[in-house]
């Protein structure tokens, strides 16, 4: 594997590898020349295809953590990791190499997940194909058949899924255009179909409303207009849940290298940088989710975020970080939030990349002050590649790559984790969630760690599709992070209140409540039911002594329906 150490932390990104980006103070506006940036986008097939260099037959073992992380609190947020791309006895193979990353959960069954990622058969080689893994136990375990279509180049996977359990893979390829495929399974990735030709360019990004709405089922894929198989267009809706997809047309901003949201009566927004890569621009739509209609954008909103995009430095091919936009969800205040994240290089400072957020409280129409999620405050460090989620009690959850913890100057990075509450206003200590690793290990023939992961939340936790080298080697990983929640969030999550004591304990403990007479049920981590009574008498004794030592959830629910929820720990 190729071991790129000599790139330092404290290296300013580049812009196409070679010449400094200056930095610049608040007074002034960072302006990145369309033309070099057109050409560090462009994704297209520089190799041709390798096998494996092994054949798949040097294997070393799977890496999997499970770690309770205390360094920051009394409890610590929670971290359940597997390695996704694995051979059918859960080995890692030796010799490829797979990045960027994107996640879907079936909402019908949890226990069903679907990774997919840009697969590298052999380092040697930047030919990458539309690899997938698919877990039908909440991520304990994983498959990964291979690609969808084998010795066909492939980039820049996006997953989503509809309210029916349907996973959802958009994937462009350059033989010799930019035309997406977005494929379908209705198996919860086990199998996709053959897809359907979706229009595209470099970069897309796909959403899918999961509203009640007229526009529910409906599929959006927006992409750089200056790399389209559409000349100068950047949009496509599908309106036949994915059969079939509409003609090209364009969003007003010209958004590039962003995400899109669907907010809580299916309008869409669009996250990205805009205006030759200089500012940050939020767009919307009102109604795109009405089929056949002519979609309607507003004037694009530029946000201040005191930053701008950074190619190269720790990512020498790649960028420091996508934009990423969540709408607020709808059964919270909130409900017309609009969030901004990206990791950046600051205006203000000499800071090679922070993770910068701004919120909106009007729909899009005005945003907030930039806030820094990272508390490291040294102006060395690189947070990079930072990910953004909202669970459907509102919390926030983001995650990022960071280099706080490397003392030799050798870009080592450590996933890190922030959380908020409160809508965006103030932010959780930093957790570091896992061990530190060399991001320049493991390149296939293109010097980067790819530009984006991935992240969907619930109430309990983050559901994180990710990569790293922590095997010597580039691989995906899925996570699932459960924050360490104050009693604020759980007043989110219950409508009962009840507390256990002793917790932590050594399995045998009590509920304490108003409540006389409850249903109670325990749960492990990844949802699997170890304890159910019905008509439990509160006060009186529970004992899951039996169980292994770790984390778990109890959940009471009384004669009215009404439930709490309740993270315990058994030592």
């Amino acid at each position: 594997m190729k071991n790129f150490a000599f790139l330092k932390k404290s290296s300013l990104p580049l812009v196409i590898g070679i010449i400094l980006i200056p930095f610049f103070s608040s007074a002034q506006k960072a302006s990145l020349p369309v033309t070099k940036a057109k050409l560090f986008h462009l994704e297209k097939p520089r190799d041709m295809y390798l096998p494996n260099a092994f054949e798949n037959e040097k294997v070393s073992p799977g890496y999997k953590f499970n770690n309770t992380n205390s360094r920051k609190s009394s409890l610590g947020s929670t971290i359940f990791t597997n390695q996704v791309n694995v051979n059918t006895n859960g080995q890692n193979i030796l010799g490829d190499a797979a990045n960027e990353p994107s996640i879907a959960i079936n909402p019908t069954n949890i226990n069903k997940i679907a990774v997919g990622w840009r697969q590298f058969d052999n380092v040697l080689s930047n030919f990458r194909q539309a690899g997938w893994g698919y877990s039908a136990d909440s991520g304990k375990n994983w498959t990964f058949p291979g690609v969808i279509e084998p010795g066909i180049f492939r980039s820049d996977p996006v997953l989503d899924y509809d309210n029916n359990g349907n996973f959802y893979y958009n994937s462009l390829t350059n033989s010799p255009s930019f035309q997406c495929k977005v494929f379908k399974s209705t198996n919860g990735g086990m199998t996709w179909d053959a897809g359907v030709d979706a229009a595209g360019g470099d970069k897309q990004w796909m959403v899918i409303d999961r509203t009640s709405g007229p526009g529910s089922g409906n599929i959006y894929s927006f992409w750089s207009s200056f790399y389209s198989v559409c000349p100068g267009l950047n949009f496509t809706r599908s309106s036949t849940q994915g059969n079939s997809f509409e003609s090209c047309t364009f969003v007003n901003g010209d958004p590039a290298l962003g995400t899109m949201s669907i907010g809580n009566n299916g309008e869409l927004y669009i996250g990205g940088y805009g205006n030759g890569f200089d500012s940050l621009i939020v767009c919307k739509s009102s109604n795109v989710n009405i089929p056949g209609s002519t979609i309607l954008w507003n004037d694009s909103v530029p946000v201040y975020m005191d930053g701008f995009i950074g190619f190269g430095g720790i990512n020498p091919d790649g960028i420091v970080g996508q934009v990423n936009i969540e709408a607020g969800k709808n059964n919270l205040l909130g409900q017309s939030n609009v969030y901004l994240l990206a990791s950046l290089v600051r205006n203000s400072i000499l800071d090679p990349s922070d993770v910068m957020f701004s919120k909106s409280n009007d729909g899009g129409l005005t945003f907030s002050s930039p806030i820094r999620i990272n508390d490291d405050l040294s102006e060395i460090n690189n947070q990079w590649l930072g990910t953004m989620s909202v669970a459907p009690n509102g919390r926030i959850d983001v995650v990022w790559l960071d280099t706080r913890d490397d003392i030799n100057g050798m870009d080592l990075s450590s996933l890190y984790y922030s959380y908020s509450i409160n809508q965006g206003n103030t932010w959780s200590v930093n957790e570091k969630l896992s061990d530190s690793f060399d991001p320049h290990l493991g390149y296939p023939n293109q010097n980067k760690m790819g530009d984006y992961f991935d992240m969907e939340s619930d109430n309990i936790g983050a559901h994180l599709a990710w990569a790293n080298t922590l095997n010597g080697e580039q691989d995906v990983y899925y996570s699932y992070i459960i924050p360490s929640a104050p009693t604020s969030i759980n007043e989110l999550l219950n409508d009962l209140k009840f507390t256990v004591y002793p917790n932590p304990s050594n399995g045998k403990f009590t509920i304490l409540s108003d409540e006389k007479k409850s249903d109670v049920e325990i749960f492990t981590l990844l949802g699997d039911k170890i304890y159910a009574v019905g008509g439990y008498t509160i006060d009186n004794e529970i004992d899951i002594s039996t169980q292994p030592a770790g984390v778990y959830f109890l959940k009471i629910k009384n004669q009215k329906g009404k439930t709490g929820v309740k993270k315990i720990i058994k030592n």
